[in-house]
């Protein structure tokens, strides 16, 4: 039987934590093991987790009480780096949503998504995607575009580097990467390291927004 899908939700509002609660309960790919009403407790948490027990995706609200989730998003990535993380949050301010993707999370969804949609990201970063509202989606989009080139990277990508990022920017999945191109999964991984560590970014958003601004993806 496959192993479900560990998650950690950090939310200091109660009434939310029983909604994400009821709504995972009975999900056959996914399991809320633990919950924190702020992020210094989550953190401290982990330093007792054995291996089996780490989350694989923490769902993290930035309004916490104490550390926001902006300050506790880099400790999160210290502690658990293979941990997915995605925002889940009231805020929409654009400082909020673009600064959360370059410090390395996976996704941003507001509150009033639906069940559905924390569900469907919650699948989605598992699954090598990036999980974003699409109101925030369309933000990132029009800031690339409105945002002249910068330099290009001290390491250049190559053609194949290159063509699957312009498949990352199209929204799809590494599957579905591989499908379209005819290459085994380990390839594709192994070309989506080589593209992380020459951009110097930790994730598929900030990975399709580095190449956008230093013109190697055309905007839009």
């Amino acid at each position: 039987m496959k192993d479900k899908i560990k998650v950690m939700l950090v939310e200091d509002n109660r009434e939310f934590r029983k909604v994400i609660e009821f709504a995972l309960e009975k999900d056959p790919e996914i399991e809320l093991e633990t919950q924190f009403g702020t992020a210094e407790f989550a953190l401290r948490s982990l330093q007792s987790l054995s291996p089996r027990e780490v989350p694989d995706v923490v769902l993290l609200d930035l309004c916490l009480p104490g550390m926001n989730g902006l300050e506790a998003l880099p400790w999160f990535k210290k502690y658990i780096p293979d941990s997915k993380i995605i925002i889940l949050t009231q805020s929409d301010s654009d400082a909020d949503i673009l600064k959360a993707i370059s410090m390395g999370a996976a996704g941003y969804l507001l509150k009033k998504s639906t069940i559905q949609m924390v569900k469907d990201g919650i699948v989605t970063v598992m699954n090598g995607g990036a999980s974003l509202d699409p109101g925030v989606a369309k933000l990132i989009m029009s800031t690339l575009a409105t945002k002249p080139p910068k330099e290009q990277p001290a390491r250049p990508l190559s053609e194949r580097e290159l063509e699957i990022l312009t498949l990352q920017s199209q929204g799809l999945l590494k599957k579905e990467i591989c499908a379209q191109l005819k290459i085994s999964r380990n390839t594709v991984d192994t070309h989506v390291r080589h593209i992380y560590e020459k951009l110097d970014v930790q994730n598929a958003p900030a990975a399709v927004g580095k190449a956008f601004r230093s013109g190697l993806l055309p905007p839009g």
